[in-house]
């Protein structure tokens, strides 16, 4: 899958395409037992049921990766999760901004057949990591979802709240670094309110310390379900 970013550092600025070749999802990768817990929980009134082990990585077909501003789904059962991302390039590590968008009916019967069954719309913006590696745990991860047309906060936590990427790379590879062409999901936070479907989706990656964010929206556009 062939992806376009802007690139931002510190001492350059560029334009690239990059081909994504592996494109893994790491669930229940929070940092501590509770945050773990509260988002099992969540999921578990959805009737999801309960992970083997923490943190998981699940492998999904790259070409679910979007970078469109409209995200077509079938039914009414699905919504997103915002999650920064790390994407292996030959020169190294970058940050993103993307949303886990999950079937959640289908989630109930698997959550690995429920990855492959939504788009994962991913930003054009990228950071590199080693800007920010050192400060990372003050980045501030929201989102906004669209309910009943009315756009309200649906995610907020440092993302302290959650393994940092340079974590879930060892724990998944046993290396600092991931092959490249790879793009990994670093996992998400609880939702305000619980799991629940909009009709729009907006996420932002804060970064306090260097002054600027990452955003990116979507549109969910719901197919009917003909039987």
């Amino acid at each position: 899958m062939l992806l376009q970013f802007d690139r931002i550092a510190k001492d350059r600025t560029d334009h690239i395409g990059v081909k994504i070749n592996t494109l893994v999802i790491a669930g229940w990768a929070g940092r501590d037992a509770a945050t773990i817990e509260h988002h099992i929980e969540e999921l578990a009134a959805l009737g999801i049921p309960r992970p083997s082990t923490t943190p998981l990585y699940y492998r999904v077909a790259p070409q679910t990766l979007t970078q469109e501003l409209s995200l077509a789904v079938l039914g009414p059962d699905s919504s997103g999760e915002a999650e920064p991302i790390v994407v292996a390039m030959a020169d190294g590590l970058w940050i993103g901004i993307g949303s886990d968008h999950t079937d959640r009916k289908a989630e109930a019967s698997g959550i690995a057949l429920s990855k492959q069954l939504c788009g994962k719309p991913v930003g054009a913006q990228l950071w590199w990591y080693a800007d920010i590696e050192e400060h990372w745990d003050q980045l501030m991860l929201r989102s906004w979802a669209t309910i009943d047309g009315k756009r309200v906060l649906y995610q907020e936590s440092p993302v302290s709240s959650m393994r940092t990427p340079r974590d879930l790379i060892r724990r998944h590879t046993g290396a600092d670094t991931l092959p490249a062409g790879t793009l990994m999901f670093c996992g998400t936070p609880g939702a305000i309110g619980g799991i629940r479907p909009g009709t729009r989706f907006e996420m932002e990656l804060q970064d306090p310390v260097l002054n600027r964010a990452l955003t990116y929206g979507y549109e969910v556009a719901v197919l009917p379900i003909i039987s």
